[in-house]
């Protein structure tokens, strides 16, 4: 059971994380946001997020094959550089260990993103994994609709 509705209770909190995500997902590939999304959502178990987010790719056009993946995505032929280095970063960042993110994941990841981009697809991964801690704290139930 749901324990609240944060949005109902401190809708100013709420608003502030939706002008991130609002930020994001006018600053982050449309393909590349949706795999981190994915990803940081199954790192951190929130259901809510997984559902929503592998409903959204496969409105957006992604295939399943690629979703599904999304989960083994090292040993999977199926995304590019891009893609690759974006998901091992949301990999360190929402699994952020005591010496941080690793300079290998890093390194790979400046060399394919500019600047600017590596830091919007760093504020993504943050942003994912503020709305994760959200929906598995407050138990955010799955829409019933199959």
């Amino acid at each position: 059971m749901q324990r609240m509705n944060v949005a109902e209770v401190a809708p100013q909190a709420f608003s502030a994380v939706m002008g991130l995500e609002k930020y994001v997902r006018a600053n982050v590939d449309h393909t590349v946001l949706e795999l981190v999304k994915l990803r940081a959502s199954m790192l951190n178990g929130c259901a809510y997020c997984v559902d929503m987010h592998s409903r959204d790719a496969l409105d957006s056009g992604e295939s399943s094959r690629r979703l599904f993946a999304v989960a083994a995505w090292r040993e999977a032929p199926f995304f590019d550089e891009r893609e690759r280095t974006a998901l091992a970063l949301t990999d360190a960042v929402t699994q952020l260990g005591e010496h941080g993110v690793p300079d290998d994941v890093w390194d790979a990841a400046a060399k394919v993103w500019s600047e600017r981009a590596l830091a919007d697809l760093v504020l993504a991964i943050a942003t994912i994994n503020v709305w994760n801690r959200i929906a598995v704290t407050f138990r955010n139930e799955l829409p019933t609709d199959v």
